[in-house]
């Protein structure tokens, strides 16, 4: 069984509008048969920290097009996206790249 896990997850771009403003949440996720990884990562915070409007963040099982998403500074593309398998004080941001006019 994998251990809790303390990480520091960040919105940012208005990302943080759909989480009562607050752009900054150090969680700890709880232990688990399976690791942790981002698409376990995205239910848990659709489930505890999102506050309104999923569809404008989630799309599917993973986040919208034009939400970037940093893990500790490296674009999640390089690190296998939704597969890559988050370790104890991983920072993940997520930034909101849409913008209205």
């Amino acid at each position: 069984m994998a251990a809790p896990l303390s990480v520091e997850v960040e919105f940012g771009g208005g990302a943080e509008l759909l989480f009562d403003g607050i752009k900054k949440h150090q969680v700890t996720l709880p232990g688990r048969e399976e690791p942790w990884d981002i698409r376990n990562l995205l239910v848990w915070i659709k489930k505890n920290l999102l506050k309104e409007r999923p569809e404008l963040f989630i799309q599917g099982d993973s986040v919208r097009p034009g939400i970037l998403v940093l893990v500790n500074d490296a674009d999640w593309e390089l690190l296998g996206e939704l597969d890559y398998q988050l370790q104890d004080q991983d920072s993940v941001l997520f930034i909101s790249t849409l913008h209205g006019g």
